[in-house]
């Protein structure tokens, strides 16, 4: 602030402040231990990984490399064939009734726009019940534009239904005509950052020019659809799909004083979408589920062997991602329950299983070493995720989920803003506790460990 004195010259009057040390001005917090050294490592040195690049290819080497350095045995990467998909130039405007820039990014295995971009009428449709009901043929040269209204939750129950908006939306503006689709945001947040994510095209559909404008882009568009006047939009979106790709597992193994005793498998996908660095989805499962392994076996070797999968290509995966890989290579291999996290790393709360009765003693054990942690049972059944549910499948699996605070997920989730920042190392270090509390009960358990209605491991 400055005032003039009599002379009209600035008097400079400094309110009274500390002055900080540099160093401590906007410093991030920093974590320590073997889950913080992973996530920090991985989004540092490696960065955005998307499923078929050559970054995923130097995530997999880094990844094998630090198994190694931890003390895994077996550590091997597994590589196979995949089809993926590279993002271009992406932008767009709202062209009529107003002239609005719109924040905008593509979504996975969407359909390059003509040479010079697209442009159209721009058709609002308030939910994905509305483009259904619209007849096949209807939106002919126009492009759809798809609302919702995801909430935040605390179990991210929402991304389910609302997940179809992206998932399923664009193939059925296609079916309906649609020369272009633009979509809300699968997302909870206010900020101008539009989430990616995958979009899955049937198989009789032409694939079209798919992208997700930011929450305030796509509020904007909501508020100027009810005054009736037409609406177009200008949209670049340059894509490119890479079929026959390489994608791969890292897989690494701490033996058991039993090896004939079945394994316990516990996963992460170490793939991201390239907008932002990966941090909470997913290089933080995979620091929390390896930390966890090794802090199981801390005392010594438990008596199963723990099997660690980074597993590849989980983003656009679909059918063919690194967990349907594992099944098939590694499907002759007797398990017994499979673990999953790839819901980033804020504090787990609940835990829920899919175990045969014959087995709640076992869950009971398990309940009481999580019941200090604050850590409660939850009655929806476990059901694991996308990088082990093909070998719960194939071998009917016990699954035990620990299930995370989702409340603020979903504002960082495919977004440009998932970043090493975003991790807390408390919660992070919460995380490896609460899954250490579980393996060293499961990875001791001698007895038969089953799922619900399936044969004895």
């Amino acid at each position: 602030m400055f005032k003039r004195n009599y002379l009209g010259r600035h008097l400079w009057i400094y309110p009274a402040i500390f002055i900080l040390p540099s160093a401590a001005l906007a410093t991030p917090s920093q974590g320590t231990g073997a889950a913080w050294d992973i996530v920090e490592g991985l989004t540092t040195e490696i960065g955005p990984r998307l499923a078929g690049s050559a970054a995923e290819a130097r995530a997999r080497a880094w990844g094998a490399k630090k198994l190694k350095s931890l003390g895994f045995h077996n550590v091997r990467v597994e590589e196979f064939k995949t089809l993926a998909w590279r993002r271009g130039e992406e932008h767009a405007r709202l062209a009529a009734p107003y002239d609005q820039p719109l924040a905008i990014t593509a979504l996975g295995f969407s359909a390059p726009t003509p040479k010079g971009g697209l442009r159209g009428e721009l058709i609002y449709f308030p939910t994905l019940a509305a483009l259904q009901a619209v007849p096949e043929g209807a939106l002919k040269g126009k492009i759809a534009f798809i609302d919702h209204a995801m909430r935040p939750a605390q179990d991210g129950s929402g991304y389910g239904p609302y997940g179809d908006v992206r998932r399923k939306g664009p193939s059925i503006a296609a079916r309906k005509g649609a020369a272009g689709v633009v979509i809300r945001s699968v997302g909870t947040d206010s900020h101008r950052n539009p989430h990616t994510g995958v979009t899955t095209w049937d198989k009789d559909v032409t694939p079209i020019p798919a992208g997700a404008v930011s929450n305030p882009d796509a509020d904007l568009i909501a508020r100027i659809a009810p005054r009736g006047k037409p609406m177009s939009i200008d949209l670049m979106l340059e894509n490119t799909p890479s079929p026959n790709a390489t994608s791969g597992n890292v897989v690494a193994d701490l033996p058991g004083r039993d090896p004939s005793l079945p394994i316990i498998l516990v996963a992460c996908h170490l793939d991201s979408w390239d907008l932002g660095t990966g941090a909470i989805d997913n290089a933080s499962g995979c620091s929390i589920v390896t930390a966890a392994a090794l802090a199981a076996q801390q005392g010594g070797p438990t008596l199963r062997t723990i099997r660690v999968l980074w597993s590849g290509n989980e983003e656009m995966g679909l059918e063919g991602g690194g967990g349907a890989y594992y099944a098939v290579r590694h499907g002759g291999e007797a398990h017994a329950l499979a673990m999953e996290s790839d819901f980033g790393a804020d504090r787990v709360w609940a835990v829920s299983y899919a175990m045969a009765p014959a087995n709640k003693a076992l869950t009971e054990k398990v309940s009481a070493a999580l019941w200090p942690m604050g850590v409660v049972p939850h009655a929806k059944p476990a059901r694991g995720g996308s990088d082990i549910e093909a070998i719960i499948a194939a071998q009917k699996l016990a699954v035990i989920d620990l299930g995370q605070d989702g409340t603020h997920y979903f504002d960082l989730h495919h977004t440009a803003d998932d970043t090493l920042d975003k991790v807390d190392p408390a919660m992070l270090q919460q995380n490896v506790d609460a899954w250490a509390a579980v393996l060293k009960v499961i990875a001791n358990e001698l007895g038969p460990i089953a799922q619900a209605k399936a044969g004895k491991d």
